[in-house]
């Protein structure tokens, strides 16, 4: 039986208990969009902006957060990642950011998804905060989690 409480008998809190589940190939896919102004739109993609060329750090920002969900997330359970794939596009309206994360073990990586996502979105912001007072996130969403048998 799955519980439903994160706390303990004397109400602390703690992580689920998942150490009598069947390891699985677990896997996760969220994504997430960065509106911005044309003027901002334009200097990302002649990789003008000053810190450099946003697509590519916002990439290995999201893989590099999804690599570190345990330690930002308290009662997240720390994971052996497989694969971390981070995909930034740049589009008419802004960015759009997708992440697919996969492990073998005992809990979902839906966490480490959207962190993945969440991360690489707010570096497109960090970089181009100086150009961009109008910048909007939204659609962080996680699209699918799957768990599949050995």
């Amino acid at each position: 039986m799955e519980e439903l409480t994160h706390l303990d008998e004397q109400g602390n809190a703690r992580m689920v208990d998942v150490g009598d589940k069947v390891s699985s190939v677990r896997i996760a896919t969220a994504e997430g969009f960065i509106r911005l102004e044309p003027k901002t739109r334009k200097l990302i993609e002649e990789k003008l902006m000053k810190k450099g060329d946003v697509l590519t750090i916002a990439e290995i920002a999201g893989v590099q957060a999804s690599k570190q969900t345990a330690q930002l997330i308290p009662l997240c359970h720390p994971l052996l990642l497989d694969k971390i794939k981070v995909v930034v596009q740049l589009d008419q309206q802004g960015v759009y950011v997708a992440s697919e994360v996969r492990c073998l073990g005992r809990t979902g990586v839906e966490m480490e998804a959207l962190t993945a996502v969440n991360v690489a979105l707010l570096t497109i912001y960090d970089m181009c905060k100086a150009v961009d007072k109008k910048m909007e996130m939204h659609g962080i969403r996680l699209l699918q989690k799957t768990k599949q048998p050995l």
